[in-house]
This record gives structure tokens, sequence and C-alpha cells, in this order.
């Protein structure tokens, strides 16, 4: 490895900066599910508003036809840029990080797709970053059985499902994406670097909206946070 924690543990910033990609097509949704009405407020509202709770600023990642929209959409926010995005995940990211701080010391990125991701995880991914980590994932063990695709069972104790927000030094990340590299997680590239990638908690509801049928859980899960956060009144 060549570049170990001591080389990562400098001191970082404070500045956060989130990136949110939400560039999708929405292909396997059969729309643009960033954009999708989720108990009363869009997706990309529900995931921004939680990115916002613990980071200075947030840029969001959009296709070039969907900027202004969503430009209209977080116009009073002077902490949320909108840019458009690129034909890849990897060059969405890489949109975003043009429009962060040069001052940003750690940088998060986000699927525009995860709306249930509450401020608690982005909080413990970005404090995991300021204890010296260069990489911080989310992760989660996995319910379901596993077959490998020749039949054996794989072991699903050894196997962890990776979530997003994923951390970074501003340094890593930047660095990771100099050579236009893509893969399918930001984390992945880091790592390519020859950077550790640490992991933290992450959480079941904190789930990837992927077909129409997710939405019907996502609006279940919006709705018991909202009725667990209403004041208790006894009767006289």
């Amino acid at each position: 490895m060549s570049h170990d924690d001591a080389d990562s543990a400098q001191e970082v910033p404070n500045l956060v900066w989130t990136i949110v990609v939400a560039g999708g097509s929405g292909l396997r949704f059969g729309e643009r599910k960033q954009f999708a009405t989720l108990a009363g407020r869009s997706v990309l509202e529900r995931t921004v508003e939680s990115s916002r709770a613990s980071s200075d600023s947030t840029v969001v990642v959009v296709p070039d036809d969907a900027v202004a929209t969503t430009q209209d959409m977080f116009g009073g926010l002077s902490d949320v840029d909108v840019v458009a995005g690129g034909a890849t995940r990897a060059s969405s990211v890489r949109a975003g990080l043009a429009a962060t701080d040069d001052g940003a010391g750690i940088i998060l990125v986000h699927d525009g797709a995860r709306p249930l991701a509450s401020p608690a995880l982005f909080t413990r991914v970005i404090e995991r970053v300021r204890l010296g980590a260069a990489a911080v994932i989310p992760v989660v063990p996995l319910a379901d059985s596993i077959r490998h695709v020749d039949g054996h069972v794989v072991d699903r104790s050894k196997l962890q499902a990776v979530q997003t927000p994923q951390g970074f030094t501003a340094t890593a990340l930047r660095g990771a994406h100099a050579s236009g590299a893509e893969a399918t997680d930001d984390a992945t590239l880091v790592s390519n670097l020859g950077f550790e990638v640490a992991t933290v908690e992450g959480e079941p509801e904190n789930r990837k909206l992927t077909v129409p049928s997710d939405m019907i859980t996502a609006e279940a899960i919006v709705l018991s946070r909202h009725d667990s956060e209403e004041p208790h009144v006894d009767n006289p």
C-alpha cells in the first residue's frame, strides 16, 4: 500500500462539500426517479435535505436538460449549486468536483436516488474522515442468502453491501478522478491509488430506489419517520 493512515491523517480543513449524483435516465424505473414524488416532495429534495444538514455546500449533478428545472427547485438556497452531469457516473462526479471549492477539505459523494440516508449517517462518514481516513464507505450486512453463478453457496457473513454517502479527503478524491478512470463507485477509484478504505455502519433503510415498487417501501419509511417525530400529547 503506497499510502497509509499516517499519510492521510494530515490536518483536514473543516469545509465539507457533498456531491449528489442525480444524472441517471431512469430506464429501469420508467422515469427519472430523482424527480419522482415521494410523500409530497421530490426524491431529490429529500436527498439534498439530508446532505445540507451536515455539509457546508452541496453540488447537485443532473442531466443537462434538467439543470434549469433543478435550479428552480433549489433556487432559494445559497448553499446548493446545480451542474450538468456526463455520460457516466464517474464523469458526473467529475462535473460535481469541478464545481466544489478549492478549499474543501472533505468531499462526500451521494446517490441522488438514496433519499432515506439520515443526517446522522452523513455525520458518521464525515467524522471518520476527520479521524484520518482518506476514504470512508457505509456498509450493511447482507440479509439474503447468496449463491455463486456456478451454484455454490457464498458465505454472506464475509460480504457487506456498500452504500453512499461515501466520504473522502478532497486530495484523495481529486487524485482518484484525475486520470478520468471509470468505476461503479468512488471508493474503488481511491482504493486503486493505494489508499485504505475505512468503513462505518450504514443504515438498512438507506436503500437505492431502482424500480417503481421501491417507492412504496420508501414512502412507508418516510411516513413512519414523520409519525415518530410528532409530539405526543396526553389526553386531559
